[in-house]
């Protein structure tokens, strides 16, 4: 751990449904409920944080689950594809799971020397399986039918598809500390040797691409992981440097955040590990009570009230 960025600390995206969300990632995929709560702008919204036991960055995909908001679509100026790390040998078992819980999903692909399952969430968002050429040590959790020799261990990377990706690359080498690995094609792959794991950032350089509509099955923003608000206010001051409109320091209950739109149009933010997501529950019963936002505290009954049902 140092003053630079620590791969990715979560991903956000949204869903039409919320109990069909819920049901999928925990069921499944065999993700932790890590926190229910809602959504900071909208309170009538469920805030989901899906990850490993602990609740780890690094692991963590949230949803914004709004009811009807009718199905969106992959483009350019949006990450279009998120990566899961599962162990060596697995990828049998994912493909047979899948087939048998009706899972949309592709045939499998080779990218920088691994094999990659591509499959859908009910929504359409685009997932992948891979097994890291490098291995993952993080702990994989027992749930639903799937043991830790098979669970997935968080993220791998995320791909953003672009027009052009000079400028997005340069904030990724001259500001975030990220190499570039690789090129295949007109996919380029950055990583970061800050950390061992949700260290790749995929550039696809789709000059002709369509812009992507930012609904349901679609990816709203990735955020990035520092340490702690002093290293992150640092970040900001670099951001502007660059001419870039950033956020001020915005507390999210379970981390501080920064957010700006990069040059290629995605929306990226820098978030901290502090104060950490038992801040309002214990380890044991993460994601197990709904969790509201101070400012909203007093209108629980009402909030309660207008969610949807889960169970």
């Amino acid at each position: 751990m140092d003053k630079r960025i620590l791969g990715l600390h979560h991903i956000t995206a949204i869903a039409d449904n919320a109990k069909r969300n819920v049901d999928f990632y925990t069921k499944v995929l065999g993700l932790r409920m890590v926190k229910k709560t809602v959504n900071f702008d909208d309170p009538g919204t469920y805030h989901f944080y899906y990850g490993n036991e602990e609740g780890t960055p690094g692991t963590i995909l949230t949803f914004f689950p709004w009811e009807g908001i009718g199905k969106g679509r992959n483009g350019t100026g949006m990450a279009t594809e998120i990566s899961y790390s599962v162990p060596a040998g697995s990828l049998d078992f994912w493909t047979e799971r899948f087939k048998t819980m009706g899972v949309e999903t592709g045939e499998r692909t080779e990218r920088f020397g691994e094999i990659y399952l591509p499959f859908s969430d009910p929504d359409g968002l685009a997932l992948t399986l891979v097994h890291p050429a490098t291995g993952d040590n993080r702990a994989g959790r027992d749930a639903n039918g799937i043991t830790k020799e098979e669970a997935t261990r968080g993220f791998h990377g995320v791909c953003l598809s672009l027009e052009e990706i000079e400028k997005t690359a340069e904030i990724l080498t001259d500001v975030f500390g990220y190499t570039l690995f690789k090129q295949e094609g007109n996919r380029y792959r950055f990583s970061t040797d800050a950390i061992a794991t949700a260290g790749n950032i995929d550039l696809l350089e789709l000059p002709d691409g369509k812009r992507g509509v930012n609904t349901a099955g679609t990816n709203h923003h990735i955020a990035f992981r520092v340490k702690d608000e002093k290293i992150q206010m640092e970040f900001r001051e670099k951001i502007l440097a660059r001419g870039l409109n950033i956020t001020h320091q915005i507390d999210r209950d379970y981390f501080f955040s920064l957010y700006f739109r990069e040059p290629g149009g995605v929306l990226f933010e820098i978030a901290t590990d502090n104060p950490g997501f038992t801040v309002d529950e214990p380890q044991g019963e993460l994601g197990t009570h709904l969790k509201l936002p101070k400012k909203f505290e007093s209108a629980r009954t009402e909030i309660e009230a207008s969610l949807p049902l889960l169970n």
